[in-house]
């Protein structure tokens, strides 16, 4: 895989692709080309321009027509485009006879993603799953790097030529760089493993907010939990987990883990390599979906993510939509009653603007705690500590002082009942 270079003065130009097929939407058509922007802007690349283009079929050779293929050429030329970038996955073969055919570097829409990956790995983890996923799209490709030896079948009869022998080596080391990554990527996951053990085993809920890629899920956990996570206006900003401990305003804590954003049609393999950071999910006792409400494919955005979560396995918890950005969307939200109707569980908010974060708030500590039956208790009236114990671990429904003692109504999970039982009361 072409390792695509950037230098501060002069970034290199590239001309976007997006092929679909007939019975697409206008809008359709124009989310993907979007994205395919911004994911070529967050890879560093100047957009020389673009073309949707409706495709009939797709066609083995170019994945393209012969004449749309010299037709799009001649503009990306003009427009003076070092990279043709397609919306679409290429097939090993399209690709090289792309690049054979047009002599500039073509790459796909997962090329792109790999490359952004790639750039933004900073655990060990994350840099093995990289390495990983690179290693195995470049596989079916190596012939892309040794086009000019493949074809020398020169020396004496029964031996092979150098490109020939030049490419059984590469495929050989490849192979064996996969099998090493993924056994190193094996310890790392144990060691994983046995950290996610160690926090289960503390008294505290667990939460994951996962949705589409910059929404603004790092921006919740930072509001949420108060920490400095990275907020960058880019796709992917979130590569590696990033845990934070969260105490709502009632006192209730648990633990919350921001994870890579999704985008639409993300290849499963894809979801499979970085695995890791989706795994939060699976393990938590409930997400949270963040969305764009500002965006017009708002929808798509929903259906995606919960595509993606229902792959994982990972609709058998509460699920929180969190309805972000809505101060970009004027006085009509009409757009978003589709997703708040089948989604009771949300919440409209802008986290730039700190607006309806308190109602967001109740809603998590509502979801924490809705599986426990109510409780009553007598709490003596010097007993603050066993109040604030009731509100670190549960959830205090009403609070009354009487003369001698506080009398308290909540919701608290059974492991906390122990310290609690003697003051129990019977209403």
């Amino acid at each position: 895989m072409k390792q695509i270079e950037k230098t501060e003065q002069t970034k290199q130009k590239a001309f976007l692709i997006s092929a679909g097929i007939p019975g697409r939407s206008t809008a359709e058509a124009s989310a993907s080309i979007k994205e395919l922007h911004d994911l070529v802007q967050t890879m560093g690349m100047e957009i020389a321009g673009f073309q949707v283009v409706t495709l009939q079929k797709i066609h083995p050779k170019f994945y393209l027509g012969t004449g749309k293929v010299e037709e799009l050429l001649a503009e990306a030329l003009d427009l003076e485009a070092e990279f043709l970038i397609f919306d679409q996955d290429l097939s090993p073969r399209q690709q090289r006879n792309l690049e054979e055919h047009t002599r500039l570097c073509v790459i796909d829409r997962r090329e792109v993603i790999l490359q952004i990956f790639a750039d933004r790995a900073s655990t060990k983890e994350a840099v093995l799953q990289v390495n990983l996923a690179r290693l195995e799209y470049s596989l079916p490709r190596l012939t892309r790097a040794w086009t000019h030896l493949s074809r020398q079948r020169g020396g004496t009869r029964g031996t092979r030529g150098e490109g020939e022998k030049q490419l059984e080596i590469d495929r050989r080391l490849v192979v064996k760089k996969i099998s090493r990554t993924k056994q190193e990527l094996a310890k790392v996951k144990t060691q994983r493993t046995t950290q996610r053990k160690q926090r289960r085993s503390l008294p505290v809920p667990t939460g994951a907010i996962v949705g589409y890629t910059n929404a603004g899920k790092s921006s919740l956990l930072n509001t949420l939990s108060h920490a400095h996570v990275i907020v960058e206006n880019k796709l992917f900003a979130t590569l590696d987990p990033t845990t934070r401990r969260v105490e709502l305003p009632g006192g209730s804590e648990f633990l919350l883990t921001d994870t890579v954003g999704f985008i639409r049609d993300l290849p499963h393999d894809l979801i499979e390599s970085f695995s890791s950071t989706l795994e939060e999910s699976l393990h938590s006792d409930f997400l949270i979906v963040v969305l764009d409400a500002s965006d017009p494919s708002v929808q798509q955005q929903y259906e995606t993510t919960m595509q993606v979560l229902y792959d994982l396995n990972s609709l058998d918890r509460p699920v929180i939509i969190v309805l972000n950005k809505i101060d970009l969307c004027g006085e009509d939200l009409t757009h978003l009653s589709a997703i708040r109707t089948k989604h009771p569980r949300s919440s409209m908010v802008s986290l730039k603007q700190q607006q309806n974060i308190d109602q967001l708030t109740a809603l998590i500590e509502q979801v924490l705690y809705e599986n426990y039956a109510q409780q009553s208790y007598r709490l003596p009236a010097d007993r603050y500590d066993l109040l604030q114990y009731l509100r670190k671990h549960g959830r205090i429904l009403s609070e009354r002082y009487d003369q001698n003692c506080i009398r308290i109504t909540a919701q608290i999970p059974p492991q906390f009942h122990p310290p609690l039982e003697q003051y129990a009361a019977v209403e």
